[in-house]
């Protein structure tokens, strides 16, 4: 299995007003971003073409928003601008 090229753990992922967990992760590899469960489980991924993801303007520094298969999450990490960076950085050069 590849090393991946993003992982964030600890991560508080909602969708809509509902905590899906407290303690989830996010994995960045082979182009796919996945949304993780504390135990594992995934759940939700998409390949990076379609994910978009931005800081919104008028939340906690620590939260960043995501949207995959049409789905939005609100992500609350320790570094928000390095989870966009990393994003930003694995997608393919667009031709």
């Amino acid at each position: 299995m590849a090393e991946p090229e993003f992982n964030a753990t600890g991560v508080r992922i909602e969708r809509w007003l509902r905590s899906l967990t407290r303690a989830g992760q996010i994995v960045i590899r082979d182009g796919r971003l996945a949304l993780l469960t504390s135990y594992g489980r995934e759940i939700d991924s998409a390949p990076l073409q379609a994910v978009q993801a931005h800081k919104p303007l008028f939340a906690a520094r620590d939260r960043a928003l995501a949207r995959l298969n049409g789905h939005r999450y609100s992500l609350t990490l320790r570094a928000p601008e390095r989870f966009l960076q990393a994003i930003q950085e694995a997608r393919p050069p667009r031709s």
